[in-house]
């Protein structure tokens, strides 16, 4: 059964309050020593112009630790029970603050480790700067994990081919690209993306693009599991 996006703005540390039963134990990091790590529940810092996430939100949650080298290096030890409804998406997030329009370009690289277990999706998670819509990309998934809403049909855009959600979660819209084969690394130009969704779909204006995320939504991965960020990177202009 597929599961819904619906869950926090992952900006969480403004809104703990929102949190539903999620606890917090112990996992290790990786052997060599990391930059930053964090079991706390809205753990986050930022490293060269990325902010860090551990946001563990979804209700019935385990244990999760997150680790990082930089801002683009960085991965999480996940332990969440076999059980519905996404747990947490730790993530690194980077701030534009562009209208569509005024956007010549905006790419991102990514190049992840996932393990072959557990339900999750490695995605982008894209808001504009009023949290009215957001705009979903994934790159992989596994499990039994699906995106909110109907399919809007097949559409190859931004270097991929993505099968195209719509729906709203209640607080929002939600746009889901799903990739049609799973992706470990890769490049993404997003731009084309939301031109498509303004101008050839109609289903937001010029809106302001604020941040731009990309993690793991995580829905089980009992027994502890490792996803990890080998690189990353965003860049606009």
């Amino acid at each position: 059964m597929a599961h819904s996006t619906l869950r926090k703005v992952t900006m969480a540390v403004l809104a703990p309050a929102m949190a539903l039963g999620a606890t917090v134990g112990l996992a290790s990091a990786p052997a060599s020593a990391a930059v930053w790590s964090s079991c706390d529940q809205w753990g986050n810092t930022t490293l060269n112009g990325y902010t860090l996430y551990n946001n563990i939100w979804g209700s019935g949650a385990g244990s999760q630790c997150i680790w990082a080298n930089s801002g683009t290096n960085w991965g999480v030890n996940a332990n969440h029970p076999n059980t519905g409804g996404i747990k947490s998406y730790p993530n690194a997030k980077k701030v534009i603050n562009k209208s569509i329009t005024s956007l010549a370009s905006l790419t991102s690289s990514y190049n992840v480790s996932v393990p072959s277990s557990g339900a999750y999706n490695t995605s982008y998670d894209i808001w504009d700067t009023g949290y009215k819509y957001e705009i979903m990309l994934w790159v992989n998934k596994t499990g039994a994990v699906g995106p909110l809403g109907t399919s809007q049909g097949t559409v190859t855009l931004g270097g991929h081919t993505w099968t195209v959600y719509k729906g709203n979660n209640g607080s929002n819209d939600v746009f889901s690209f799903v990739r049609t084969s799973n992706s470990t690394s890769g490049t993404v130009n997003v731009l084309p993306i939301l031109k498509w969704i303004k101008d050839t779909k109609g289903w937001f204006g010029n809106v302001t693009i604020g941040d731009l995320q990309f993690g793991f939504e995580i829905t089980s991965s009992s027994g502890g599991l490792n996803f990890t960020v080998n690189s990353e990177s965003v860049s606009s202009s």
